[in-house]
C-alpha cells in the first residue's frame, strides 16, 4: 500500500473540493495542479463526484485524487469504481471500517476525540481525518493529542483557512490540512482557470 504520508507531504495542504458541474472537474483539476497542489478531495456532497474524479484521473494522472464524505457502501463503491486514489470519511463506524479493510488504497477516517482515534489506530490507521477541526478544539485540541497520541498524525479539516493554517502545519502531529480556502469560486464560476491557478497558489504561504 501506498504510505499515505507520502501522498501528503508532497504538498501539505489538500484542497478539498465539491463539484457543482461535472465540466468543471477536469480544468479544476489542471488549475489546481498547475498551482502546485499534488492531492484532491472530491467530497461526494453532489451526484458528480465520481464522475469528477474520473474526470481528473484522467486529464491529470500525476495528481492524487481522493473521494472525501465516504459515509457508507454506496458512496464507498463509487469511489472505488471512479478509481479514487484515497477515500476520506468524515466519521467512522464498524461498518465503514468494513468497508475500508477491503481496499490497498489509503484511507484517513474521520475522528473526533482521543477514543475514536485510539479505536481507528487499533484498526490499522496512523493518519487519520480531525473533523471538524475548528468546532473540536482547532490545534490547541490537537497539540494536546501529540503526546498521549504519539503514534498517530492527523489531516484536520473544517474551519480551515490561510490566517490559521500554519497553527496546524506547525504541529508534529499534522501531516496536511485540508479545506476550500484555495479555491476561488467566482473564477470557477466563469470558468477563469488562469486566474484560478493564480489564487490558489497565493493561498499556500
Amino acid at each position: 500500500m501506498t504510505d499515505p504520508k507520502k501522498i501528503m507531504f508532497e504538498c501539505r495542504i489538500v484542497p478539498v473540493i465539491t463539484i457543482e458541474a461535472l465540466e468543471q472537474a477536469a480544468p479544476l483539476g489542471q488549475a489546481l495542479q498547475a498551482a502546485g497542489y499534488t492531492a484532491l478531495e472530491v467530497t461526494f456532497r453532489t451526484p458528480h463526484a465520481a464522475a469528477a474524479i474520473s474526470a481528473m484521473k484522467q486529464a491529470c494522472p500525476e495528481l492524487h485524487i481522493g473521494a472525501g464524505t465516504i459515509t457508507g457502501t454506496e458512496q464507498f463503491d463509487a469511489a472505488c469504481a471512479a478509481g479514487s486514489d484515497f477515500l476520506v470519511s468524515p466519521g467512522t463506524s464498524d461498518a465503514l471500517f468494513n468497508l475500508f479493510d477491503t481496499v490497498d488504497i489509503p484511507v484517513f477516517p474521520g475522528v473526533a476525540s482521543a477514543s475514536e482515534a485510539i479505536s481507528a489506530f487499533e484498526r490499522g490507521y496512523q493518519v487519520q481525518k480531525f473533523f471538524p477541526a475548528s468546532a473540536i478544539g482547532g490545534s490547541a485540541a490537537l497539540k494536546a493529542l501529540a503526546a498521549p497520541l504519539a503514534n498517530i498524525s492527523f489531516m484536520p479539516t473544517g474551519g480551515i483557512h490561510g490566517a490559521n493554517m500554519q497553527e496546524y502545519l506547525s504541529l508534529s502531529n499534522v501531516v496536511a490540512v485540508g479545506g476550500s480556502w484555495m479555491i476561488d469560486k467566482a473564477a470557477v464560476a466563469q470558468a477563469d482557470w488562469a486566474q484560478v491557478t493564480a489564487f490558489a497558489q497565493q493561498q499556500k504561504s
